[in-house]
């Protein structure tokens, strides 16, 4: 069996799992759909266009929060107390393939309903189309990778699933408040924007609103071409939080509880 045959096999298993959770399911899909719902019935104009691609944007955030984070913590922390990652590691999966099935339904929601929260930006809210397709891309499937490395690494700490609403909230609350969702970072002090800039999820941000409307900020809007110079710096940081998740995992992840 190949490698992308094995981890579909326990993607599936998985993904039944999650189909029986209602918490995990209700913060994974039915909250970000109540959100989609409430944008759609907001008047825009013209003139505020820019502002509500911002929103938008700031919703396919709340995704990596809810649906892959959050979700992705209590999963592996179950699976691990349950010794059902040790059982795996004594077949033929891998460590990678055992870690990204266990993320593969996550990880499909989460694209699913970023390809609706752009369609129903279209749609519903009349908003244009992306000004650079692939930054936009990139800050999904970048933010994607990224919350899913600090999932498992958030579950080395994370002794049972009722712990994961405590040892969570310090990313969770850090990238709600600091990341650029609510205030644009260019609108405060340049140290803390620069500090800021350094969450796991401002980098993402950042893409995505460069990929859709050109700039992240106050800045003029970019073009297609314009767009790549500012994308450079988070496009390192994201790079720099993929290491640093990997690193974690490689050397602290635990596949079994603590005795």
């Amino acid at each position: 069996m190949s490698a992308a045959r094995r981890i579909r096999a326990l993607g599936r298993a998985e993904l039944t799992l999650l189909l029986r959770n209602r918490a995990a399911l209700f913060s994974a899909i039915v909250l970000p759909l109540a959100m989609v719902a409430a944008v759609s019935g907001v008047p825009v104009d013209r003139g505020e266009l820019s502002t509500m691609a911002f929103l938008v944007t700031a919703m396919l955030a709340f995704v990596l929060l809810s649906a892959v984070y959050y979700n992705l913590v209590t999963a592996y922390v179950s699976r691990r107390e349950e010794l059902v990652l040790k059982r795996l590691r004594a077949g033929e999966l891998t460590d990678a393939e055992i870690l990204a099935g266990v993320a593969s339904p996550a990880v499909a929601v989460a694209l699913a309903q970023s390809v609706l929260f752009v369609a129903a930006g279209a749609v519903f809210l009349g908003l244009p189309a992306p000004v650079n397709a692939p930054l936009l891309l990139l800050g999904v499937v970048g933010g994607v990778v990224v919350f899913v490395l600090l999932a498992a690494a958030s579950s080395v700490f994370t002794r049972t699933t009722e712990l994961a609403q405590i040892t969570t909230l310090p990313i969770l609350l850090g990238c709600l408040f600091g990341s650029g969702l609510m205030v644009p970072l260019e609108e405060l002090p340049d140290p803390v924007a620069a500090a800021l800039r350094a969450l796991p999820l401002s980098p993402v941000v950042e893409l995505m609103r460069l990929g859709w409307v050109g700039t992240a900020g106050e800045r003029a809007p970019e073009d297609f071409a314009g767009a790549f110079g500012p994308a450079a710096v988070p496009v390192l940081v994201l790079v720099a939080w993929l290491a640093a998740g990997a690193m974690a995992i490689r050397y602290r992840f635990r596949w079994e509880p603590r005795r």
